[in-house]
């Protein structure tokens, strides 16, 4: 997906027109970029990936009928395959909260440059996770004021050494091919840790991994 000669293919989600139209008519013109529909609100958004089964959906988080929290939520049980970038105005904790609990693989507000945009689909469609860097500081920040225990407990006990490595470089940022290199095994090898350890600790995401991680202190930020 989104690799080799075949474009990522994109459905774009909101219900401001003029910000949907320009987004759409922007992307179309990124290198490795197919916009694939576009919709107006969750209902017609959720339909729309049914039908054309997108790579990635942009979502906004307030919109009619259905809200892009729910239609994350939708769209994750209907095209499993489809990765979810929430593309809004705003900046509340909360909302990030509840878009990675509920699947999302990316958080980017809409001051954001159209560069940035296409950048944030390239990586959500390679596997990884994305956050505008003022949310990811709110993140960290709250990270810090969460206790933690003293030591690796609960349902992370049920992962194996090799998985708890791939972790903590997961939520140092690294990519699947850095964690590879770094674990020297191969890229396929990472992909199905990150699959098994997502399983066994029933998170949706490697953002909510990395939220996971954190809170568990696997890994720590300095």
């Amino acid at each position: 997906m989104g690799t080799g000669t075949e474009p990522v293919r994109v459905l774009v989600v909101d219900d401001q027109e003029l910000f949907r139209r320009g987004m759409t008519m922007l992307l179309g013109s990124e290198a490795g970029i197919e916009v694939v529909g576009e919709a107006s609100n969750g209902v017609e958004g959720v339909e729309l990936a049914k039908s054309a089964a997108p790579d990635v959906v942009l979502l906004d988080v307030r919109m009619p009928k259905q809200s892009g929290i729910e239609a994350c939520v939708a769209i994750k049980e209907t095209v499993p395959s489809a990765k979810i970038v929430m593309l809004t105005m705003s900046d509340e904790e909360a909302d990030l909260y509840e878009a990675v609990k509920n699947g999302a693989s990316g958080y980017l507000l809409k001051d954001s440059s159209i560069e940035e945009v296409a950048q944030g689909i390239r990586v959500v469609a390679d596997g990884q996770s994305l956050i505008s860097p003022s949310m990811a500081a709110k993140l960290i920040d709250e990270f810090k004021t969460m206790s933690k225990p003293d030591k690796v407990t609960g349902a992370a006990l049920k992962l194996t050494e090799r998985e708890l490595d791939v972790l903590r470089l997961v939520a140092k940022g690294l990519s699947n091919r850095d964690v590879a290199q770094r674990l020297a095994i191969s890229e396929n090898t990472v992909k199905n840790h990150v699959r098994n350890m997502l399983e066994k600790l029933q998170l949706h995401s490697r953002m909510e991994a990395v939220m996971y991680a954190v809170r568990e202190k696997i890994v720590e930020l300095s």
